[in-house]
């Protein structure tokens, strides 16, 4: 009987969660997908996390900060928390469906 791979635990930590928009929507028809990681997390370190939790190919990946917005509630502002987002692009003929777990 085959051993299953095992995936490392480290991986979870530096995937958050999938980042589902509009815009994210429509990247995902240019072979790419969206996903909130954490702020210490690097391209390699995204690229790799990708590849053994979705058993796919990454040909790229392209990080970006977004600074959190200034709001109010009851009149007083607070300031959201940043948000390290990493758009991933797959090679030719791989998807990931975000809609179900891992």
């Amino acid at each position: 009987m085959a051993k299953a791979k095992e995936i490392d635990v480290r991986h979870y930590d530096v995937i958050v969660a999938p980042h589902i928009t509009e815009k994210s929507t429509l990247l995902s028809e240019h072979n790419a997908v969206v996903f909130k990681v954490a702020e210490s997390a690097t391209k390699p370190q995204i690229k790799e996390a990708v590849e053994a939790l979705f058993d796919v190919k990454v040909t790229g990946v392209n990080t970006l900060v977004q600074k959190g917005k200034v709001k109010r509630w009851k009149g007083k502002p607070y300031r959201r928390t940043d948000m390290k987002k990493a758009i991933v692009t797959l090679a030719e003929g791989q998807s990931i469906d975000v809609t179900s777990g891992i």
